[in-house]
């Protein structure tokens, strides 16, 4: 009873992020292009290494592209950590691309309930820019990030659908918002073998910061396991 209780409480919040309003000044359609390469390096220690290219602009233009490289450790079924590094190029306002960094740390706890699994995650990430406008663009702009999820694996099947939902709340400076940034989102995880998995997804973002702007976006996906 206490399982079917936390299952119907995690998909509503999911259901409730997910049924954001979605009526804005400004509307766009990108797609998301991502790459990775995931292996163990000792028992529950397992490093990733990413790639994507983010679109915008009716997924005319390419809005951004990175690298990024994440330790991740496992203390046991319930609860991970990991940090990672992105080194990105982005689009500016001067029309050209540059350089940004950016870290991340996050602690996620999972609920596995039967062939369900609920998860929670919260990340802080510090970004830096290196194209400066004016002496705020000096500063690193820090993020607590929010994140439900609930996952199904068919026992049958090598198809793991999911629901998440994400918050992006700013930290240390002044904003007339707690949060500007959210994301809800679903999709599909596919086993093509023990080491290739594909992913396909849907993403609408409501960005708060500089303008109100929802974005839907497409999502592809290559994962390779060592």
């Amino acid at each position: 009873m206490m399982m079917t209780m936390n299952s119907k409480l995690s998909i509503s919040l999911l259901l409730c992020l997910l049924t954001l309003n979605i009526f804005s000044q400004e509307k766009d359609f990108g797609i998301w292009y991502n790459a990775s390469v995931r292996f163990d390096i000792i028992n529950n220690l397992e490093a990733d290494i990413s790639s994507s290219f983010r679109t915008f602009d009716n997924a005319g233009n390419l809005e951004e592209g990175f690298i990024e490289g994440e330790i991740s450790y496992k203390f046991n079924d319930y609860l991970a950590a990991a940090a990672s590094y992105r080194i990105s190029e982005n689009i500016e306002d001067d029309d050209a691309y540059h350089i940004r960094h950016k870290w991340f740390v996050h602690v996620k706890g999972t609920l596995p309930l039967g062939d369900l699994e609920i998860s929670g995650r919260i990340i802080f990430q510090q970004r830096y820019k290196t194209f400066i406008e004016d002496e705020n663009d000096k500063l690193p702009t820090s993020h607590a990030r929010f994140r439900i999820k609930a996952q199904y694996d068919f026992p049958s099947l090598p198809v793991d659908p999911y629901l998440y939902g994400e918050l992006f709340c700013p930290l240390f400076k002044d904003s007339e918002r707690i949060i500007d940034k959210k994301r809800a989102g679903g999709g599909f995880e596919v086993d093509i073998t023990a080491r290739h998995e594909v992913q396909v997804g849907y993403i609408f973002q409501r960005d708060y910061f500089p303008d109100l702007t929802d974005e839907n976006i497409l999502t592809l996906g290559y994962t390779f396991k060592f």
